[in-house]
């Protein structure tokens, strides 16, 4: 079992930046892929991106190449998402989710673990 804890959300202005933290409990941790999923009211959850276990392949949606970077510190058992240049349709509940796997899967459906969330909110 991995628990996953989010943190880092919050307000800021279009154009602004934020960093996410996805922390882990297990140190096995470092045997999993994690990715960053995101949630707004009345959508489905969406892929943000993912990273490989070692931290060597990252893999990113459309919407947010080129402004966000996705990371990890394996010692620290914490995986990053600095998210840069944000814009309002940025707007969600963000989620990050673990899966052991040796591809980097995008379907949300296919990840056992996952936090509990934290809200990103960005004013126009």
């Amino acid at each position: 079992q991995v628990q996953l804890v989010e943190s880092g959300g919050g307000l800021v202005q279009a154009g602004g930046s934020l960093r996410l933290s996805c922390a882990a409990s297990r140190r096995t941790f470092t045997s999993y892929n994690v990715a960053w999923f995101r949630q707004a009211p009345g959508k489905e959850r969406g892929f943000v991106s993912v990273i490989s276990s070692s931290g060597r392949r990252t893999y990113y949606g459309d919407s947010v190449k080129g402004r966000f970077t996705i990371s990890r510190d394996n010692a620290k058992n914490t995986v990053y998402l600095q998210m840069n240049s944000l814009k309002p349709e940025d707007t969600a509940v963000y989620y990050c989710a673990a899966v052991s796997s040796v591809e980097l899967i995008t379907d949300p459906k296919k990840y056992n673990y996952w936090g509990q969330g934290t809200q990103v909110t960005v004013s126009s």
